[in-house]
C-alpha cells in the first residue's frame, strides 16, 4: 500500500444457508465457492435450527489453511422470529422466548442479530420485539447488529425501517446474502476495518461497520426459489424411504457421518460443562444500565 492509499476493508457475509436447512449447497461446495468464486474474507453458514454444517465448513477451512475464515452462526426460531447469533459454540434451542435466546448467545460469547427485520414474507422480528431487547437490563440481552442490506424481497421489505431504527438506537448495520445458492453468496454484505473474524467482530463492538447488497430481481429470485423445491422435495423423498420403507437412509446434511458423531460428541461435552471456556464477548463490555428489577 502506497502512501494516500486507502486500506483494503474486510468483507463478510455472515448468513449462508446450506443444505442442511433450506439451502442447496453442502459445507463443502460452499467453502469451495468462496475460496475461488468471491473476495469475501469471512462467512459464517447459519442454518435454521442447525449448526452441523457450519462446524464443517469452519474445520475444512482450518483442515486446507483457506484464505477463507468461517464461523459458525445459526438463524434460530424464537417466539418473536427469526434471530441470527454468530461466533457460537453449540446449537441454539428453538421456539424460546425471544430474551433467553439472546442471553444464550451471548452466554455462548457470540454476538445477536436480527435479520431481515419487519420482513412480512419471512419471520422477520417486529419493532416491538427488538425494543424489548433493547430495553432490558440484563446485562445478556441487548443487540450486537441489525441486518439493514439483505437482497432479498425479505430483506428489502423493511431496509428503511431497519436503517432508521439503527440510527435511532445506535446500533451497527450489517450486509448479508442470506444465500441459500452458490451463485447468491457475497450479494450481501459487510464491510469492516481489517481482514479477519476478530477484526469483523471488533468492528461491530466499535461500530464501525457499513454494509451493502445487490438486490435480486423477481426473475432470479424465483429460480432461487425452485432450486430450494427441488431440494427440499429430495429431503421429503428421503424422508419417506427413511420412515415409511424403512430404509436406513438418513437425511443429507452435507456432512460426513464420521464428523457429524464427532460435532455431537464435542457439543455434549461443551453443553455439560466439560469444555466450555467462554470467550471474552461483547457480554463482558456491557454493564447492566441499573440492578436487575
Amino acid at each position: 500500500m502506497t502512501n494516500g492509499e486507502t486500506p483494503r476493508r474486510g468483507q463478510a457475509d455472515m448468513h449462508i444457508h446450506s443444505l442442511a436447512s433450506d439451502g442447496t449447497a453442502s459445507a463443502a461446495e460452499i467453502l469451495d465457492y468462496v475460496e475461488h468464486r468471491t473476495d469475501l474474507d469471512v462467512i459464517a453458514v447459519a442454518d435454521h435450527e442447525r449448526i452441523e454444517a457450519a462446524v464443517e465448513c469452519r474445520r475444512l477451512a482450518q483442515e486446507r489453511g483457506s484464505r477463507v475464515e468461517v464461523v459458525v452462526a445459526e438463524e434460530v426460531t424464537t417466539r418473536s422470529g427469526h434471530l441470527l447469533g454468530v461466533f457460537l459454540q453449540a446449537r441454539l434451542k428453538r421456539g424460546q422466548r425471544l430474551e433467553t435466546t439472546v442471553a444464550e448467545i451471548h452466554e455462548q460469547g457470540g454476538l445477536a442479530m436480527v435479520p431481515h427485520p419487519f420482513s412480512a414474507f419471512t419471520k422477520g422480528m417486529r419493532k416491538h420485539a427488538i425494543m424489548r431487547v433493547h430495553k432490558s437490563r440484563d446485562p445478556l440481552v441487548y443487540w450486537d447488529a441489525l441486518e439493514g442490506f439483505n437482497p432479498s424481497t425479505a430483506g428489502r421489505y423493511g431496509r428503511t425501517a431497519t436503517i432508521r431504527l439503527a440510527l435511532e438506537l445506535g446500533l451497527p448495520l450489517v450486509g448479508n446474502s442470506d444465500g441459500h445458492t452458490l451463485d447468491t453468496i457475497g450479494d450481501g454484505r459487510t464491510y469492516f476495518p481489517g481482514s479477519t473474524a476478530d477484526d469483523y467482530r471488533r468492528a461491530i463492538l466499535d461500530k464501525t461497520t457499513s454494509g451493502g447488497c445487490v438486490d435480486w430481481g423477481f426473475v432470479r429470485e424465483a429460480v432461487i426459489y425452485t432450486r430450494q423445491v427441488r431440494k427440499q422435495v429430495r429431503d421429503v423423498r428421503r424422508w419417506g424411504s427413511r420412515t415409511i420403507l424403512g430404509n436406513d437412509l438418513p437425511r443429507d446434511l452435507g456432512v460426513p457421518g464420521d464428523q457429524l458423531a464427532l460435532q455431537r460428541q464435542r457439543e455434549h461435552e461443551y453443553l455439560s460443562g466439560e469444555g466450555r471456556t467462554r470467550p471474552a464477548g461483547p457480554a463482558d463490555r456491557r454493564e447492566p444500565e441499573e440492578p436487575f428489577a
